[in-house]
C-alpha cells in the first residue's frame, strides 16, 4: 500500500514537471508589441506604504513623470498604521496622503479594502485602479500599456514585475532571476497561448467596475494569488502585459528573504485550501485548461512540500537505513536522464536571462549561488505548512533609494 502511494506520488510529480516545463516552450518568442491607444481611461493609483518614509519619495517623483495626461491619472498612498514621516514625503510631493490606522487587521489586503471604500465615496470615480508597492518605480509608458489593455477588453492585468536592485547581493541576483524566469516562461508563455496570467502582487491593474461588482475581498497574507483564484472562479482570467514595467526593491539578506518567502508559503498554504478542489472541479466540468492550470499554480506550494518530503524520505532509506526499502521508481532510470533533467531545470533560467537580455557580469556571476536560492525554498515550505495559520503580516523593509534613470542605465 505505501509503496503504491510511493509510485503514484512519484510519478504527479514527474508529469507536472515535464508539464511546467513544455508550457515554458511557449514563452520563447515574443510577439511583437501593438500600437498603444489613444489615453482614454482614467485611474486611480494606489500605493500600499507601511512606514516607508526612505523609498516613497522617489515613487513619488518617478509617478509624476509617467508618459500619461496628468488630468487622467492620481495618486492615492495608503499610509497603512504608520509611525514614521511616509504620509508627510507623500504630501509635500503633492500627492493624497490616506492615513488608516488599525492596528487589529494589518497587513497590504485590509488596507487596500478599506482604501477602495474610500475612493468609492468619493466625487470623482475612475475607469480603473492600479496598484503599486512603495518601494517600486514604473516605466513611464506604464499607464498607457494599461489603458491600451482596459480599451481592449481586459478587465484584470498584471505588469511586468523587474527587479531595481539584483547587483546588491547574491540573494537580490537570485529574485531577479527567478522573476525574468517568472516573466518570460511562465507569464509570457500564458499569454502567448490566450491562457490566464497571475497576480503578482504589484504593477497590477484592475477594471472598476469588476472591483465594485467582485468586491476586494482578499486579505490573506497572499492577496495577488487570492484575488486571481477569486476573478478566476467568476471566468474573469488576469492578462499579462509585457511591456508595463514595473521595478520592484528585492531584500538584500537571506534572513530577509527568508522572512518573506515564509510569509508568501504560509499565504499559498490558505489560498490552495480554499480554491483548489472547487477550481479544479470547476475546470473538469468546463473542460477548461485554463482553469486547470490556475488551479495547479494555486497547489504549487504543496507541490513543493510533497517534492521535499518525497526527497528527503528516499535519501533517509538509502543513506541512513540502507534501502532501498521503498519503491523508487527514479531509481530504475537511466543515470543520464536525471542529469539531463536537472541540466534543463537550471538551463531554463539561463535562456530566460538571455531572452530578456540581461547584461550585468556581477548577476551571471551570482548565478553560481542560484542553486542554494531554489534549494532553500524546500525548509521555507515545510515550515510553512506547520504554521500556516498564523495569518500575523510581517513588513519587509525597504531602503534602497533607486531613481529609474539609474534602472534603466544598468539594463543597457
Amino acid at each position: 500500500m505505501l509503496d503504491a502511494v510511493f509510485v503514484t506520488l512519484q510519478i504527479l510529480l514527474a508529469l507536472i514537471a515535464v508539464y511546467q516545463f513544455a508550457f515554458s516552450l511557449f514563452g520563447l518568442r515574443k510577439i511583437e508589441k501593438k500600437a498603444l491607444a489613444v489615453p482614454d481611461k482614467s485611474f486611480a493609483v494606489l500605493v500600499a506604504a507601511h512606514n516607508e518614509e526612505q523609498v516613497v519619495g522617489a515613487l513619488m517623483e518617478n509617478l509624476k513623470q509617467l508618459n500619461y495626461p496628468a488630468e487622467l491619472y492620481d495618486v492615492f498612498v495608503i499610509c497603512d498604521n504608520c509611525t514614521d514621516g511616509t504620509a508627510r514625503i507623500v504630501r509635500e510631493h503633492g500627492m493624497n496622503a490616506c492615513v488608516r490606522t488599525n492596528p487589529h487587521q494589518r497587513g497590504k489586503g485590509y488596507a487596500i479594502e478599506w482604501m477602495l471604500k474610500e475612493l468609492w465615496a468619493m466625487p470623482r470615480q475612475y475607469d480603473a485602479v492600479v496598484m503599486f508597492d512603495a518601494d517600486n518605480l514604473a516605466h513611464p509608458d506604464f499607464l498607457l500599456e494599461m489603458n491600451n489593455d482596459l480599451c481592449g477588453g481586459a478587465k484584470v492585468i498584471q505588469g511586468y514585475i523587474d527587479t531595481k536592485n539584483p547587483e546588491d547581493s547574491w540573494i537580490t541576483a537570485a529574485y531577479g532571476i527567478s522573476y525574468w524566469y517568472i516573466n518570460r516562461l511562465w507569464q509570457l508563455s500564458r499569454h502567448n497561448l490566450g491562457m490566464a496570467n497571475f497576480l503578482g502582487g504589484t504593477g497590477m491593474c484592475f477594471e472598476t467596475n469588476l472591483l465594485k461588482e467582485m468586491g476586494w475581498g482578499a486579505t490573506s497574507l497572499v492577496e495577488d494569488l487570492e484575488f486571481t483564484m477569486r476573478s478566476a472562479s467568476k471566468g474573469v482570467y488576469p492578462k499579462f502585459n509585457y511591456d508595463a514595467k514595473v521595478f520592484d526593491e528585492k531584500p538584500l539578506t537571506f534572513k530577509a528573504s527568508s522572512r518573506q518567502r515564509l510569509r508568501w508559503m504560509q499565504g499559498h498554504f490558505t489560498v490552495a485550501r480554499r480554491y483548489f478542489f472547487p477550481l479544479i472541479w470547476q475546470s473538469i466540468k468546463q473542460r477548461s485548461l485554463t482553469k486547470f492550470d490556475l488551479a495547479l499554480y494555486g497547489l504549487n506550494v504543496y507541490i513543493v512540500l510533497f517534492t521535499f518530503l518525497l526527497t528527503a524520505v528516499i535519501w533517509i532509506d538509502n543513506a541512513l537505513l540502507g534501502g532501498p526499502h521503498i519503491a523508487n521508481l527514479y531509481g530504475h532510470l537511466p543515470l543520464w536522464l536525471s542529469y539531463v533533467a536537472i541540466i534543463a531545470n537550471v538551463f531554463t533560467f539561463f535562456v530566460s536571462m538571455i531572452l530578456e537580455k540581461v547584461k550585468s557580469r556581477k548577476v551571471y556571476a551570482y548565478m553560481l549561488l542560484f542553486p542554494i536560492y531554489l534549494l532553500s525554498w524546500y525548509p521555507i515550505t515545510f515550515y510553512a505548512f506547520f504554521t500556516q495559520n498564523n495569518k500575523q503580516w510581517s513588513h519587509t523593509k525597504h531602503t534602497r533609494v533607486v531613481r529609474l534613470e539609474e534602472v534603466q542605465s544598468k539594463q543597457g
